[in-house]
């Protein structure tokens, strides 16, 4: 029998994980361009000012206020990277040099699909999570998942058959694999504070961990050094600075992605 109401779920989740994948592109371009102008400011820089689309720029004032902003180069970037002309060098292994981009990016969406983005009360009165899969054991997943990421920069940094991708995948690789265990050890005080008392049952869930904070209070204040401690080996795990050895370009030339360039280094940019 035609079972309607599960293809409208699947269909459902299709498009909500259409739209998460949208959301989380669009967020993560923005936060480079936020990171760009920070760093600008830091230097005495201006930063990114100069993109602009050709209706806004008619608009009086707020045209020149988005343009000043670079509120429209992660659009352009994004453009540079799908359409520039990809350039395979004749030295690297094909195979892997191809694989690593999507081993690198698959861990980074696959994370997507159990973080809660809202709630949704269905009519009957239960309260359904806005996410692909509620698991009890969320964060965990993350942590496993996310740890697969260094194969993809391993490849990357091995396939290019070069000298500058091969010590920036093994500075890259050391690195997160050492920053990881910082991570998943300033969540534990979090797992702990999230737990029912008595039931000696560990909080891993993602929805648990965010309605914790309704009922009592923002982890960030209950649990400040954790919060210190998860930024910090966020940053290292991501290569941004000051963490940005294995993508020296003082002596690494770019790291384990120096051979890329085009939309396959247009992955890498957005798996970190």
């Amino acid at each position: 029998m035609f079972d309607f109401d599960m293809l409208l779920m699947v269909g459902l989740k299709v498009l909500f994980a259409l739209l998460m994948i949208g959301a989380v592109m669009t967020m993560a371009g923005y936060s480079v361009l936020a990171e760009r102008k920070v760093s600008a400011w830091m230097q005495g820089r201006v930063g990114p000012n100069r993109t602009v689309l050709p209706f806004f720029v008619h608009i009086p004032f707020i045209g020149k206020f988005l343009k000043g902003l670079g509120m429209f180069q992660p659009l352009a970037d994004g453009l540079k990277f799908l359409f520039k002309e990809e350039m395979i060098p004749g030295h690297v292994n094909k195979l892997y040099y191809n694989l690593a981009p999507i081993v690198a990016l698959v861990p980074a969406l696959t994370t997507m699909t159990v973080l809660p983005f809202g709630e949704f009360f269905a009519e009957d009165g239960r309260t359904i999570p806005l996410m692909l899969a509620n698991l009890e054991v969320g964060i965990l997943f993350v942590l496993a998942i996310s740890s697969l990421g260094v194969y993809g920069i391993v490849l990357a940094g091995w396939s290019s058959n070069s000298k500058y991708p091969f010590l920036g995948g093994i500075r890259s690789s050391a690195q997160m694999i050492s920053y990881e265990l910082a991570m998943g050890l300033s969540l534990l005080p979090i797992f702990l504070w999230v737990s029912e008392p008595g039931t000696g049952a560990m909080g891993l869930s993602l929805v648990d961990i965010v309605n914790s904070q309704n009922a009592r209070a923002w982890l960030l204040l209950v649990q400040p050094l954790s919060a210190l401690i998860f930024l910090i080996a966020l940053f290292a795990e991501t290569n941004r600075l000051p963490f940005d050895m294995p993508e020296s370009e003082t002596d690494l030339v770019g790291g384990f992605h120096t051979e890329y360039g085009g939309f396959k280094f247009g992955i890498f940019f957005v798996a970190e």
